[in-house]
Parts: structure tokens; sequence; C-alpha cells
């Protein structure tokens, strides 16, 4: 559960605080098995998350799976970690391809990309579907503000055994763009090799010295 980036003390970025002022007084989740106060609130969403990355190891490990596909909140990248958790995840135990979201835009990350340190990681956006709000204008005309390729539509996933094809398509139901993934044995994964190439180049962006 990354939505550990938005849990913070109570008096912390009220406009991004799933913990914050927003709750009222005595505010509590503990019927549903989650924080018991506001007080404890962020500690309650960084335990989670801790939690949930040794139990995602584990499970990982043992899966023999050809595909292993993860979901979360926050968007591509964003670990906490400045992305060595996935890209651990990637290279030890073969994670094929992050879908996440929070952004409301559309944003495919291929292995080449700059911002993508994930070890060969294919990652998804898909916030196109965000309500009457986009990230920013999606007039094509106006891309100084995006993100990604568009703001409006979603993804469309094609997989087999040997390969997974990804299309951004944009609201108009043009494909703005591709990606072609192949399974991924990491270096600790039980998985069996599907006989296809890795979907990690070897051009695939270093994270910068020191992350």
């Amino acid at each position: 559960d990354t939505n550990f980036q938005d849990a913070h003390p109570n008096d912390k970025d009220p406009d991004h605080n799933i913990c914050g002022p927003n709750n009222p007084a005595g505010a509590t989740c503990a019927s549903a098995g989650g924080p018991t106060d506001k007080d404890s609130c962020p500690e309650w969403f960084h335990k989670l998350w801790d939690d949930q990355k040794t139990w995602l190891i584990e499970t990982m490990a043992e899966s023999t799976a050809t595909w292993q596909i993860a979901v979360t909140h926050f968007p591509c990248g964003q670990d906490g970690a400045n992305q060595a958790f996935y890209r651990k995840l990637r290279r030890d135990y073969g994670l094929d391809l992050l879908v996440t979201g929070h952004r409301h835009d559309q944003e495919l990350w291929l292995p080449n990309d700059s911002r993508n340190w994930m070890g060969g990681l294919t990652c998804f956006v898909t916030g196109g579907g965000g309500g009457i709000t986009s990230e920013a204008s999606p007039d094509p005309m106006r891309k100084g503000d995006w993100y990604g390729e568009a703001e409006y539509g979603f993804f469309d996933i094609t997989i087999g055994k040997y390969s997974m094809t990804i299309e951004s398509i944009n609201y108009d139901g043009k494909v703005m763009k591709t990606a072609q993934v192949y399974p991924f044995s990491g270096s600790q994964s039980k998985a069996p090799a599907a006989g296809a190439p890795s979907a990690a180049p070897s051009g695939a962006p270093a994270p910068p010295p020191g992350w």
C-alpha cells in the first residue's frame, strides 16, 4: 500500500494527507482494523507498507507463474526508496509489469526512459479516467505540464504466454504509446524462463550515484 506516502502527521500538508485535519476530531478506523486515531495514523500506514514489502518478496520468491504483475496506487518509481525496491523486485524476483495510478493522466514508462531506474521494468500510470479533473489540459497543443503521453484515456493489455502488448489509448481512440514485454526470470525467482528475450535492454538507465 504505497499510500504511506500521503500519510503524514496531522498538522502536515493538509491538502495531501489522509491522516490530516480533514478528519474530524476523534476519528478512528479501528472497527475496520485501521488506525485507532489520527496520531497513530501515519505509523499505521508506514508499518503496513513495510509488512507488505516483506509479504510481496516472500510471495514472489515462491511463485512459478509465467507473469509477475504488481498493482499499487502511487505512480511509477515512487516506492519511498528512489526506485530501489522496485528495482530489487525486477532483478531478483522477475517483476514483469508495475501498474499504478494516483496522477490523473496516462504515462507509459519504458525500460529505456531516462526517469526509469527500475532495472528494465515496464510501468504505467493509468489515471486518465480521473473524473472531471486531469493532471493538465488535454489539449495536445499545451503539453508543457504533461508527465506522460496523454491526459484522458485508458490502457489495453494483450497477454500471451511469450509476450505482452501494452497500448496507451487516448480519449479519442488513438494509440499514443506502446510497449512489448517478455517474461523475465529474476536471479532468485522460481518462475521458468519462457523462451523469449528479456524486456530489460542493455541500455536501461542506471540510477544516479548514491540512489
